[in-house]
């Protein structure tokens, strides 16, 4: 199975603006793997139970439990096309990602100062009302991104597979939505394409 990409960023940088794009110009189906996480919770499993209690701390949950999650979600799709947003979220997430076969062609990161973040998320909680959008748990998420998830993007990096986006375009949406579909553009394959989304 291949990975054609993965796309990288702190909570809140504006990725997930950015999925119905990809989607919509590139045909592929959209999964979350925090919509999942949270679909679980919902069902009041043990799991679910276990997967709450993770995302109130801010902590990343065991990879195994992403991993079966997306996999039945995939078989459960006929399209050969997936944006899986959200995994992998550190550099234990990846090595078990890969070990299914799965790797990235190339990654796209959404770099964005902390401090603009944090604006994003607070004002998301005013309008959706998210637990895991308090001033608490962000900072904690922030933190989970710097020491867990930056080693991924670096990782990557590494191999020559990281192209950035820059934050600042997204004051001018037209030209940053242009700029990311030319960068996906030229990279596309048709299989599965690993969004990694942690908003």
């Amino acid at each position: 199975m291949e990975f054609p990409s993965g796309l990288l960023g702190g909570p809140g940088s504006g990725k997930g603006t950015q999925c119905a794009n990809i989607v919509e110009h590139f045909g592929y189906t959209h999964l979350s793997a925090g919509d999942l996480l949270r679909a679980e919770i919902k069902s009041g499993s043990e799991n679910g139970t276990m997967i709450q209690t993770m995302i109130k701390e801010g902590k990343i949950v065991p990879s195994e439990v992403t991993i079966k999650l997306l996999e039945k979600a995939i078989l459960g799709i006929d399209n050969d096309k997936f944006l899986i947003d959200g995994f992998p979220r550190n550099e234990e997430n990846r090595a078990a990602f890969e070990a299914t076969k799965i790797e990235p062609e190339f990654v796209l990161f959404f770099d964005c100062p902390e401090e603009e973040m944090e604006r994003r998320l607070l004002s998301r909680n005013q309008v959706k009302g998210r637990e895991d959008d308090n001033i608490e748990t962000i900072r904690k998420r922030f933190k989970v991104f710097l020491d867990s998830s930056l080693p991924v993007v670096e990782y990557y990096a590494a191999k020559g597979k990281v192209k950035k986006v820059n934050h600042f375009l997204m004051y001018w949406l037209n030209a940053y939505t242009l700029n990311l579909l030319n960068l996906i553009s030229f990279q596309v394959k048709p299989s599965i394409f690993c969004v990694w989304l942690s908003d």
